[in-house]
């Protein structure tokens, strides 16, 4: 059998890599954000539904003892005890891992930049992510708009009036291939909505956008408040560009009882879906029971910034080797 040895990028692409690297550092540099790194494995993991961890065993030497350890799907909770410990405004960029996904633009192991501001809103942190891969990666400047609107927009409807009915009926009439029985909550319709509908969408306008208010129910890690018209949404963002959902910001959620109330959730879902429960990260909760500051941060995929930059169209291309070569 004949062994496929070689980088699955160019030596040019892995060139032009390494100087938009450089150049990622030198923005956050010029901001005067300090670079971090922070363990990639932990004894906690995520407990989102949505989000499936690498586990491996640490056994001391001279022990029969196993201790489990999860590889990062995101170092945010590692970063924001730094937060807590007093750094100020920190990135990183790191290798984090995922099981289970896999395609043109999903890899098991990809590089994510990560940043928190303390001194930055929701809407200010948005422009730093629009200067940064303007100045860094030349994409054009970003439409906004809120999850309402975009909706509104393409789809005809208002995500906070409309029945679960009505949402449901939209994606099976939309989206081909759909099963007619198929079976998912309100969110899990959206969700198919965004993927299929809106993304390719947002991909035939050529140009970067943000949607910020989610529906509450997406917060995840992020603060819940009011929009205009009285709808509970999420102060959160993402950014999406050729297609492709590119990062992913919140105003964060600093009471630690409401977020271990959400991991609690989070778990019970998992058991729901047949998924094991995952370890609590009691060193987080405790680091904001202690006194997080109020900040914002985002989690941006680098290999999906190159690809659209170097014009690629699977993520292998701007990776050094593809997992399957791991």
């Amino acid at each position: 059998m004949k062994i496929d040895w070689q980088p699955s990028a160019s030596v040019e692409t892995l060139k032009r890599r390494a100087q938009l690297l450089a150049d990622v550092r030198l923005f956050f540099a010029e901001h005067e954000v300090l670079e971090v790194e922070t363990p990639v494995l932990s004894s906690a993991a995520p407990t989102a539904p949505y989000l499936d961890s690498f586990q491996t065993d640490f056994i001391p030497l001279g022990s029969q003892d196993k201790h489990t350890f999860y590889l990062q799907t995101s170092p945010e909770f590692a970063m924001k005890r730094l937060l807590a410990a007093g750094s100020g405004s920190i990135y990183q960029i790191a290798k984090v891992f995922r099981n289970g996904e896999s395609g043109r633009q999903h890899s098991p192991e990809f590089t994510m930049l990560e940043w928190y501001r303390p001194e930055l809103t929701l809407f200010q942190l948005m422009d730093e992510v629009n200067d940064l891969v303007q100045q860094v990666f030349n994409l054009p400047a970003a439409l906004r708009f809120s999850y309402r609107g975009i909706f509104e927009l393409f789809c005809k409807f208002n995500v906070f009036n409309c029945s679960d009915d009505e949402i449901r009926s939209f994606a099976i009439k939309r989206i081909i291939g759909l099963p007619e029985d198929l079976e998912v909550k309100r969110d899990g319709w959206l969700e198919l909505i965004m993927s299929y509908v809106i993304e390719p969408r947002l991909a035939a306008m050529n140009m970067s956008v943000f949607i910020y208010d989610f529906p509450a129910s997406q917060a995840q890690l992020a603060k819940v408040t009011q929009d205009n018209s009285g709808n509970k949404v999420a102060k959160r963002f993402e950014l999406y560009a050729g297609g492709m959902e590119l990062a992913n910001g919140y105003d964060e959620l600093l009471d630690a009882e409401e977020l271990r109330q959400r991991f609690e959730d989070d778990n019970q879902q998992r058991e729901l879906q047949n998924k094991p429960r995952m370890p609590i990260d009691e060193n987080l909760l405790a680091a904001m029971e202690s006194g997080l500051p109020q900040c914002t941060g985002v989690a941006l995929g680098l290999d999906r910034l190159m690809m659209l930059m170097l014009n690629k169209q699977n993520i292998n291309a701007v990776k050094t080797f593809k997992f399957e070569q791991s």
